[in-house]
């Protein structure tokens, strides 16, 4: 298997959602129509029990691909491929070896592959589900996914937060360290120190990546055989005291778009209310990527705010939909050219998994957990806020990892408990 000559990997393989938030750049935007709900259309679940469940990909039409996990430190991956409507599982990897706990990634690669990264190992698979290669990476930390460069090099970092039910020392949290892999061997053909530990998933356009430090938002250049952090772009976010590190950020219209606040997630234990620790609200944060330039927009007001995932851009309209999973709000604003925000709308809404925008259709899927009856998928009008369907997934706990688009009207949904498929009725 190879790349196609001339063709960008970054890309994947053109499906409608071969890796987590659609690519590198995170616009969470699928390649295929939006949903498209009319009024009186119903939003409909086929749910079933997937533990630990992270991600969907999929590849050609009738291969779609879940990344599971177990606990603890000494934690195993797997990787099932189940057939798109009934959520049967068709294939499934053998036990891929992992290391400390923290959900990893999945995507498929523009060679026809699948890779996997999770716990301290990278893995390359079939569209069997058989596993090709292995590696063990050199920290012993969980690695939190990978981009995949235009060159098809994967890249990928070690996690520096606290990690949740540790029960043996993994190293201490140091300084992340970016290592490029080669998408065949998965060997390490470069790698890079940056001044900080890194919570944040990382984010790439082309050949730029983009690193959010517990600090400042780093940016690094991949030339084909090494890497370089510019050492004059200076995207510092942290500036009041009590603030804390922000996550995965979308790179959309010249800038970087992120929350912060982000400590305190290891304590989650099946919804993020309560767990915030930091000493202010949580902020949107937009750094430009020409200058540094750094804005911050309260999202809630509130104390306690706590997020573990990216807001959702819609660049067509100018509208970021941000949230505070510590106080169930999420709040959209407008921007203007050089980035300023203003409030558009508000709702409360129990949200921690990463959005879909669907810019066509101006839909972006989002959740609502509530304690006792479980959690919710909700389809919201991105220009008003207003709610165009829900439905129960069936998951008693918030998801905080990952949405997927399906290959038609359709979309799916993780948690740690239960895998859900979300159609048309």
């Amino acid at each position: 298997m190879s790349v196609p000559a001339g063709a960008d990997a970054s890309l994947g393989w053109p499906s409608p959602w071969p890796a987590e938030d659609g690519g590198p750049r995170r616009l969470q935007v699928p390649r295929a129509r939006g949903l498209g709900i009319g009024p009186g259309e119903p939003l409909v679940a086929t749910s079933r029990m997937a533990v630990a469940s992270t991600m969907v990909v999929l590849r050609d039409p009738g291969e779609a691909y879940l990344l599971c996990h177990t606990g603890g430190d000494g934690a195993i991956a797997w990787v099932e491929r189940f057939h798109p409507e009934t959520l049967e599982v068709i294939e499934r990897s053998p036990d891929l070896p992992g290391g400390p706990t923290w959900p990893g990634g999945l995507a498929a690669h523009a060679d026809g592959s699948l890779h996997v990264v999770f716990g301290r190992h990278a893995h390359r698979l079939g569209p069997d589900c058989s596993l090709l290669a292995s590696v063990e990476l050199p920290r012993n930390r969980p690695y939190n996914s990978f981009i995949t460069l235009p060159s098809g090099h994967l890249v990928t970092k070690d996690f520096g937060g606290e990690l949740p039910e540790a029960t043996t020392d993994a190293d201490p949290v140091a300084p992340c360290e970016l290592l490029v892999l080669d998408p065949e061997s998965l060997a390490t053909v470069a790698s890079l120190v940056l001044p900080e530990p890194s919570v944040a998933r990382l984010s790439a356009h082309g050949d730029v990546i983009y690193v959010v430090g517990d600090t400042t938002l780093h940016r690094v250049r991949w030339d084909g055989a090494a890497l370089a952090r510019d050492e004059g772009f200076d995207g510092r976010y942290l500036l009041h005291e009590g603030q804390t590190y922000g996550w995965d950020a979308v790179i959309a219209d010249d800038a970087a778009w992120f929350l912060d606040d982000g400590r305190g997630t290891q304590a989650y234990a099946g919804s993020l209310r309560g767990c915030g620790t930091s000493g202010v609200p949580l902020h949107l944060v937009r750094v430009d990527l020409d200058d540094g330039a750094v804005s911050l927009t309260e999202v809630s007001g509130l104390p306690g705010g706590i997020v573990a995932n990216p807001p959702a851009v819609d660049p067509t309209r100018r509208i970021v939909v941000a949230y505070d999973s510590g106080n169930g709000v999420v709040h959209a604003f407008d921007y203007d050219e050089a980035g300023a925000t203003t409030s558009r709308w508000r709702i409360e809404l129990d949200h921690g998994c990463h959005p879909i925008v669907w810019p066509d259709t101006g839909e972006v899927l989002l959740a609502d957990h509530d304690p006792v009856a479980g959690e919710s998928a909700v389809v919201v009008d991105i220009e008003t806020g207003h709610e165009r369907a829900r439905v129960a997934t069936g998951s008693p706990i918030q998801s905080v990892v990952f949405s997927a688009a399906g290959f038609g009207r359709d979309a799916y949904l993780c948690s740690f408990t239960t895998l859900a498929r979300l159609s048309i009725g």
